[in-house]
């Protein structure tokens, strides 16, 4: 599993997002963008601050691209865009 220990937030897929996500023991937060979506263009550089402000593993940040991986969003049920998961 990756850290965002570079202050960047993890880039998850429909391949690792469990491995990621659902297997990870403390608090994340994930953002569903799309690029055609200008309120997801706009709280990217707040995610990336999140990421940053949260890079020594306290929190876990990541980003779904979901026109890329639009599994992972139809089976958490994300219905429009811009949308955050937070556990």
């Amino acid at each position: 599993m990756s850290m965002n220990l570079v202050g960047k937030p993890v880039e998850l897929t429909d391949a690792n997002f469990d491995a990621e996500i659902g297997k990870f023991s403390g608090v994340s937060v994930v953002d569903f963008w799309a690029a055609w979506c200008g309120p997801c263009r706009m709280q990217g550089p707040i995610i990336d601050q999140l990421a940053s402000a949260y890079k020594d593993g306290t929190v876990k940040v990541g980003k779904v691209n979901v026109d890329e991986n639009a599994q992972v969003a139809s089976q958490l049920g994300m219905l429009m865009m811009p949308n955050w998961l937070a556990t």
